[in-house]
């Protein structure tokens, strides 16, 4: 059985976070492990209070995991403060972890504020760098470059930038840019090649956690060995599944269906 690890914050509600993560691994056939960055309370309404773990704790966490249940891939997600973000980037380095996804979680999906304003720089040098995929949201991504991203030719030219800069790829996702459809464009700096994946718009308000299931899938197939392209296109079909077959649980963004 592969390992697939998982560096995030808990989400007290379920439906994304850590628990997602863990899920999305288990329906991949994968054994999840995690070093938890934050702990939050927060339900289908939104997030009430979070706060970070000392940052030697992130790092004591993935260096027992990679001392002993070495992952053949890992994701990252909610990571809150500059020194997480610096001890996530260190122990990466030092244990030679890869492939690496980088989910650059900045706001949930409430609305509420899930990254230091100050921590943005930090995620910028100290991750990007060192990550073989990143898949910031239109939002993120516009944060990230500094340029607007309302266009699959926005999100194609923020992909590039963001490669520019050190990633070796960049999924730059669709889902809040406007449109009858969904594109999420991939730029392989590897390959020198853009894929764009297109996915009929589901209205709906379930979509808590739609990034980091995304990620987390992602993660979960490089780890079987899949090619990235592939990997990215299976993982976005999945998570197409699992927001058209949401419980509809909660009175606000409901999670998704990661039995889908």
């Amino acid at each position: 059985m592969r390992v697939v690890l998982t560096i995030a914050g808990s989400d007290s509600g379920g439906g994304a976070g850590i628990q997602a993560d863990l899920k999305t691994f288990h329906r991949f056939g994968l054994f999840g492990t995690s070093a938890i960055t934050a702990v939050t309370a927060q339900n289908t309404n939104g997030v009430r209070q979070w706060t970070a773990m000392p940052a030697t704790l992130v790092a004591a966490q993935i260096e027992a995991v990679a001392a002993d249940l070495r992952p053949d891939a890992l994701k990252s997600g909610m990571l809150g403060t500059s020194d997480v973000i610096a001890a996530v980037a260190s122990a990466i380095r030092a244990h030679g972890l890869h492939p690496y996804v980088l989910d650059p979680v900045m706001v949930a999906s409430s609305g509420d504020a899930l990254l230091e304003r100050a921590a943005v720089g930090a995620l910028r040098s100290a991750l990007v760098p060192v990550c073989d995929l990143i898949t910031p949201n239109a939002g993120e991504a516009m944060v990230l470059t500094g340029e607007d991203v309302a266009s699959p030719a926005d999100q194609e030219r923020a992909a590039r930038r963001l490669v520019a800069e050190g990633a070796r790829a960049a999924l730059v996702k669709g889902g809040h840019v406007d449109g009858d459809e969904v594109v999420d464009v991939l730029f392989d700096g590897d390959r020198n090649a853009v894929r764009m994946f297109r996915h009929r718009r589901i209205d709906t308000r379930h979509t808590h956690g739609t990034g980091c299931t995304l990620s987390a899938a992602i993660a979960a197939h490089l780890a079987l060995g899949v090619p990235l392209e592939r990997a990215v296109e299976t993982s976005l079909d999945f998570v197409h599944r699992a927001i058209a077959g949401a419980p509809g649980l909660g009175a606000g963004r409901g999670p998704l269906n990661h039995f889908a």
